[in-house]
């Protein structure tokens, strides 16, 4: 299965240290293909150095340790594919639909709303519940 991460959840992960977080990480990156959006990897970049700077040196440790495929997020994505209320999360919901992603792992409201046959959008907790149930 192709998954996908947001923004929020690289940064939790990152930042925060979340261990849940940690846990889902891992478990993707053993059992599936973890996909990042280039503009994930921009975006987590951006944050860092805006709210943690302290931090912006180890950001290359951080990508480098894990496992996944970088996929190119385009500069010019299509009109009407899907509607979404945060404009600026297009990008990531369009990549994960033309890279073929299975799940799009999101902390982000903003999803909530979005209808797409693909990917399925789903928070941490359901992911836990749907995929690593004990």
């Amino acid at each position: 299965m192709r998954v996908m991460f947001d923004t929020n959840i690289l940064v939790s992960a990152f930042v925060f240290r979340s261990k849940k977080i940690y846990a889902v990480v891992d478990y993707v990156i053993s059992y599936h293909e973890l996909v990042l959006p280039s503009y994930v990897v921009d975006e987590l970049r951006d944050v860092v150095v805006r709210k943690f700077p302290k931090m912006v040196y180890e950001v290359d440790s951080f990508l480098t340790a894990l496992s996944f495929t970088l996929a190119y997020t385009p500069n010019q994505l299509p009109r009407g594919l899907f509607e979404i209320r945060d404009i600026s999360d297009a990008p990531i919901l369009y990549t994960a639909i033309i890279e073929g992603i299975d799940v799009l792992i999101t902390g982000d409201k903003d999803f909530d709303d979005v209808d797409v046959e693909m990917p399925v959008i789903m928070s941490i907790a359901n992911f836990e519940k749907a995929y690593m149930k004990a």
